[in-house]
């Protein structure tokens, strides 16, 4: 994991959408205001940042976008980490 790819990925509006779309069906009332708080914890959750890298390096046109790439599934734990309360 290098620092560039989760850089890369926080700003991949892709991304971004599908984890306001998450952020929404887990309850959150402003989803847009939540990620925005979150995408850096978002970007640099566990192993995001290489599979966000290794499908850059393969040529995958819109990677943030790919739930092979980042799954659903990857993505909805880490909100469910996220909005747990401390």
């Amino acid at each position: 994991m290098a620092y560039s790819d989760i850089a890369a990925l926080n700003s991949d509006n892709d991304f971004i959408l599908r984890t306001r779309a998450c952020a929404s069906t887990e309850g959150e009332s402003d989803p847009v205001g939540w990620t925005e708080d979150h995408i850096w914890q978002m970007s640099a959750a566990p192993g995001f940042g290489d599979a966000y890298a290794y499908a850059v390096a393969s040529e995958n046109p819109r990677p943030g976008n790919d739930p092979a790439v980042i799954t659903d599934a990857m993505i909805l734990g880490q909100v469910q980490v996220l909005r747990a309360p401390a």
